[in-house]
């Protein structure tokens, strides 16, 4: 048996694969999850409009965290019931990797903006958790109330989604208001198409739909994250960024503002009412703002999706937004011999689009995908994610070879701290028993539909 045992914080897909990889090759690993079930953003990121890529995904976590050499810990969050420096010096792993992901919502920026989180301002991160879950009977989360008219700011695929999501809760709500009722699948396929069938528009409903700010153009929008060296490249580049969204606008009625920039807040009785934008210039991909050109727009409800960033985790070095690792040692946690980050822990990148190696770029046939098969094309990325993660462990795995293992007494008080912790929390054991009571009730469920993708 190989003596090693692992410490992997974050059972999504990078945490996941890493404990896969290490199974391969016979190490034990212990996976540290802070919510009950280990699906991360599969879970509360990905649209729940991708039922069918959702379940095939997290039926892949579950098949790498049902090895025998996969210990599962749920609900064990750091800073709260676990302690990262007493696991990483104390505890005796080989290894300790952190896999954590992206989940803090890049700050807006405007000073005192965050005073109306939940009065006219919404997060990205929390209102898709929101979305994903508020359908579930005897949801605790709290209620996210929509308007439309709402302002997104953003840019990406992210951004995208959530006007998505606003554009159908909005049409869904009119449409409800005139005893016409539909639900997310079917407005999911095209806002217009339903609309169309009963004869109506959204003027007719008395929407104006909600808009997307971005401080580029559209054609800068980081939608083709493709090579752009060459003015050929680029110029096919931009195109399919223009395509993207115009063909996202059609399907669901929403508006977008290029260049332009929120500068400060509008507040009225005590509720965040709009934001003043200022225009930019745009000069070889950095957009400049023009002064004396602002403007208050207001609006019933903010979101803004500008990006994610790890979390600050209590004894854990940061250099800005992410994990600070020392360069050329395969992301080795500054501090520490035997702590190693990987995923989005590492790149600050929060979008599960996004490829978590270091430089290497999302191909574009990917990103083309996104137009006709948004759900082949996310799939595809998790499976590059993957990829990128198995050749770290590879790496890693002969780093980990050379460090000292546990003894015996080492390896015995691990995991009677981890059977405590496990106890502490109900869980038995058993890991498919698990996640199959914690898995929340779907909305394809509720309507009485099969999975929809």
């Amino acid at each position: 048996m190989n003596p090693h045992v692992v410490a992997i914080f974050g059972g999504a897909v990078s945490g996941a694969e890493a404990s896969h990889q290490l199974s391969q090759r016979g190490i034990r690993s212990v996976v540290f999850e802070q919510n009950a079930l280990p699906y991360g953003k599969i879970e509360d990121g990905l649209p729940k409009w991708h039922a069918k890529l959702r379940d095939k995904e997290e039926a892949n976590i579950d098949a790498k965290l049902s090895d025998p050499h996969v210990t599962f810990v749920p609900l064990a969050k750091l800073g709260q019931n676990i302690e990262f420096q007493d696991v990483a010096k104390n505890w005796g792993f080989s290894a300790v990797f952190l896999a954590t992901g992206a989940w803090r919502d890049r700050p807006l920026g405007i000073q005192g903006i965050d005073d109306y989180v939940g009065s006219g301002l919404y997060y990205q991160n929390p209102f898709m958790h929101w979305y994903n879950h508020f359908h579930e009977p005897g949801y605790q989360g709290g209620q996210k109330v929509l308007a439309d008219g709402a302002l997104v700011i953003g840019g990406g695929l992210a951004s995208i989604d959530i006007c998505k999501a606003l554009m159908m809760e909005t049409v869904q709500a009119a449409l409800a208001g005139r005893g016409i009722h539909t639900n997310m699948f079917e407005l999911e396929r095209g806002i217009g198409k339903v609309l169309e069938a009963h004869g109506l528009t959204l003027t007719d409903l008395g929407l104006r739909g909600c808009t997307l700010v971005y401080r580029r153009r559209v054609r800068d929008m980081p939608l083709f994250p493709g090579d752009t060296d060459t003015p050929e490249k680029l110029a096919k580049a931009e195109a399919v960024r223009e395509k993207v969204l115009l063909n996202a606008q059609a399907k669901f009625g929403f508006n977008v503002l290029p260049c332009h920039v929120p500068v400060d807040k509008i507040v009225e009785d005590g509720r965040l009412a709009g934001l003043v934008l200022r225009e930019t210039s745009v000069e070889n991909g950095k957009a400049t703002e023009i002064p004396g050109s602002d403007k208050p727009i207001l609006a019933p409800l903010v979101i803004s999706s500008i990006g994610s960033v790890s979390e600050q985790l209590p004894g854990v070095p940061m250099k800005g937004y992410v994990f600070e690792v020392v360069d050329g040692q395969c992301c080795r946690l500054k501090g520490f011999e035997n702590v190693f980050a990987v995923g989005n822990a590492v790149t600050g990148r929060g979008n599960i689009k996004e490829s978590v190696e270091h430089g290497k770029s999302i191909t574009g046939a990917i990103a083309e995908g996104y137009l006709t098969n948004p759900d082949g094309a996310v799939s595809d990325q998790f499976r590059e994610k993957e990829d990128t993660v198995s050749a770290n462990v590879a790496a890693l795995s002969e780093r980990i070879a050379k460090m000292k293992p546990p003894t015996d007494e080492q390896r015995q008080l691990i995991f009677e701290k981890v059977k405590s912790l496990q106890d502490a929390v109900g869980y038995g054991g058993d890991y498919k028993a698990w996640a199959d009571a914690k898995r929340p009730v779907r909305l394809e469920q509720l309507l009485g539909l099969e999975a929809h993708g």
